[in-house]
C-alpha cells in the first residue's frame, strides 16, 4: 500500500507539472488515467521495494554528487589521455568481483561505471562485472573499491 500510494504522489506530481491547463475535467482525467496506472500496477504486481527504491531516496544525493565529480574528473583524464596520444592507451578488460546483497546495487555499480569515462561495463554477472578500462590506472581504482564501498553504504 505504501508503494501504491507514492507512486500515485509520483505520477500526480509528474502530471501537474506537465499539465499547463487546470480545469476541472481535465483534473478529473488525470486522476482517472493516474488511477489506471495505479490499478494495471497493482494487477501486474509491478509495485515493490526495487520498482519503487523510497528506501535510497536521502542516501542517494550524497552518492549522485560524488558520481557527478567522478564523471568531470574522467572526463578531464580520458582529454588528457586524447591529447597524449595512442602510447598513452593501454586498454584492459578486467572483473571486479561484486560483493552486494541486492541485485539493484549491482545495477546502479555496472551502471556507475559505464557513465564514469573511460570505463565501460561489459557483462553483468551475479557475482562479478566485467569491465574495459582504456587504462590500468582506471581498472586499479575500480579495483580499489571506492565505488562499490559507496554503493554498499546504499543497501544500509
Amino acid at each position: 500500500m505504501r508503494y501504491t500510494f507514492s507512486l500515485f504522489l509520483l505520477l500526480l506530481a509528474f502530471w501537474a507539472s506537465n499539465s499547463n491547463i487546470h480545469t476541472g475535467l481535465l483534473f478529473f482525467l488525470g486522476l482517472v488515467s493516474i488511477m489506471l496506472v495505479l490499478l494495471i500496477s497493482r494487477r501486474m504486481r509491478l509495485l515493490d521495494r526495487e520498482a519503487l527504491p523510497l528506501h535510497l531516496l536521502v542516501r542517494i544525493i550524497p552518492f549522485y554528487a560524488w558520481l557527478l565529480k567522478e564523471i568531470v574528473c574522467g572526463s578531464v583524464y580520458v582529454l588528457k589521455l586524447i591529447f597524449r596520444g595512442k602510447e598513452a592507451l593501454s586498454p584492459i578488460i578486467i572483473t571486479v568481483p561484486l560483493d552486494f546483497k541486492e541485485d539493484l546495487s549491482k545495477v546502479i555499480f555496472a551502471n556507475s561505471i559505464t557513465l564514469t569515462p573511460g570505463t565501460l561495463s561489459l557483462q553483468l554477472d551475479r557475482d562479478s562485472v566485467q569491465v574495459h578500462a582504456l587504462t590500468r590506472e582506471l581498472a586499479d581504482e575500480l579495483l580499489a573499491g571506492e565505488m562499490a564501498r559507496r554503493i554498499k553504504e546504499l543497501e544500509s
